[in-house]
């Protein structure tokens, strides 16, 4: 006897490919940021050209705030958003470039092997726990608008102190929304064999770019903690 495939099993495999799709779109962003960013750093025109061309990195700051609310809120076609979450990793990538002149790439290496870490055992956390992290979710949001408000003081005052609070407490919040998030996108999951190839690839692409956001954010905040300044 011959068994056909139900739609549960259509259903589960629709949500493993769709997990496995925001991971690597994830993993090829971030990938694509590194290669921008080392390409730069060992560019000394290139460098030359950043440094004594200030306001293109606040261009770039500002247009990357504007694709992610754009990714967040607008109703776009999935390969529009698929553009623009390509954009963004490249721009992302030009404008932490600066990391490699001002840390040890060492430092760096054992930060982002650290983040690593941390972020493979909270997603696999988030996707696997059966507690619901919802408020963990809505804390972290208000925390993360107290970083915000506290580092734009802390532009004004340049209080070392201050910054390593920042930085710990950053740390701490993204290893939270990376447990949180991860368990938001299986979540979404159960709703991917509902949508069509549109919305889904959307879809994707927004949870990817979560994810990303994550893992950048804490990798800088670990850097600013283990990083070793260039002499």
């Amino acid at each position: 006897m011959q068994y056909g495939i139900t739609s549960l099993d259509q259903a589960e495999l629709r949500i493993r490919e769709f997990v496995s799709g925001v991971y690597g779109w994830m993993a090829g962003g971030l990938a694509l940021t590194a290669v921008v960013a080392m390409s730069i750093a060992n560019n000394p025109n290139a460098v030359i050209f950043l440094a004594t061309h200030p306001w293109i990195m606040w261009l770039l700051i500002i247009a990357q705030i504007a694709m992610v609310f754009s990714l967040s809120i607008a109703r776009m076609s999935g390969m529009t958003a698929t553009i623009i979450f390509i954009l963004y990793s490249g721009m992302m990538g030009v404008t932490l470039s600066g990391i490699f002149l001002v840390y040890t790439k060492t430092s760096i290496a054992q930060a982002f092997f650290t983040t690593a870490g941390m972020f493979g055992i909270m997603a696999i956390y988030g996707h696997t726990t059966k507690t619901d992290l919802t408020r963990v979710g809505q804390i972290g949001m208000m925390a993360l608008i107290g970083i915000i408000l506290a580092s734009l003081i802390n532009l004004f005052f340049r209080s070392s102190t201050l910054q390593l609070i920042i930085s710990v407490i950053g740390v701490i919040l993204f290893t939270a929304l990376t447990a949180y998030d991860s368990q938001k996108i299986k979540q979404i999951g159960y709703e991917a064999y509902q949508m069509d190839e549109n919305t889904l690839q959307r879809m994707t692409i927004l949870g990817a770019l979560v994810l990303y956001l994550d893992f950048v954010n804490l990798f800088l905040y670990l850097l600013q903690l283990m990083g070793r300044r260039e002499d």
